[in-house]
């Protein structure tokens, strides 16, 4: 049997993951099943659990990949930029009913919660050395403890992903950032 290369299993697990989101955002981990999975990629439940041990596998690695692109844009350019970001591109974001499902299963499935908090851990931890850099520098308020910043940023993430989520309306949310952004900036 001749073997698959990598590029062309990384090339699918890619596929998997890409239709997956987009089911996962459209019906919820519940209303993810097999067949709509299938269904999503394309392919049979073979192929799909072939590079995924199980359906919370495949939820939980689109949880990563997504925390992970957002902790990149965290310690580029901030949290703000993150949410920034979801404004001006929703449909970049197709995971945002996604998060709500991570949510649900954090307070309703105690091994999902412990898989979940280290991916969590990770954004927290970017945010939180992008803030002490910026309060090394100047640029951020030195009253209140960085941690607690950190915890508020990530309290309106929560809130605007819930917001878009839900489709209610974004017209006052980019004066809601900058309101955002100047609390947690130096003053003059």
């Amino acid at each position: 049997m001749p073997r698959v290369s990598d590029d062309r299993l990384a090339a699918r697990r890619r596929e998997i993951l890409d239709g997956a989101r987009h089911c996962f955002a459209e019906y919820g981990y519940d209303g993810a099943t097999v067949k709509r999975l299938e269904e999503a990629t394309a392919l049979s439940r073979g192929a799909i659990f072939h590079h995924f041990k199980d359906k919370e596998a495949l939820f939980l690695a689109l949880a990563r990949e997504d925390a992970e692109r957002m902790a990149d844009v965290a310690a580029q350019e901030g949290l703000v930029q993150v949410m920034r970001d979801m404004l001006a591109r929703p449909k970049d974001f197709d995971w945002l009913g996604t998060r709500l499902e991570i949510v649900r299963k954090i307070r309703s499935d105690p091994a999902f919660a412990q898989a979940w908090a280290a991916h969590n851990d990770d954004l927290e931890a970017v945010t939180l050395a992008r803030l002490q850099r910026k309060r090394e520098d100047g640029s951020l308020r030195k009253d209140v403890p960085t941690e607690v910043l950190v915890t508020y940023l990530d309290l309106v993430l929560d809130g605007l992903i819930t917001r878009l989520a839900t489709g209610q309306s974004t017209d006052d949310l980019h004066a809601v950032l900058d309101l955002v952004e100047a609390s947690v900036r130096a003053g003059d």
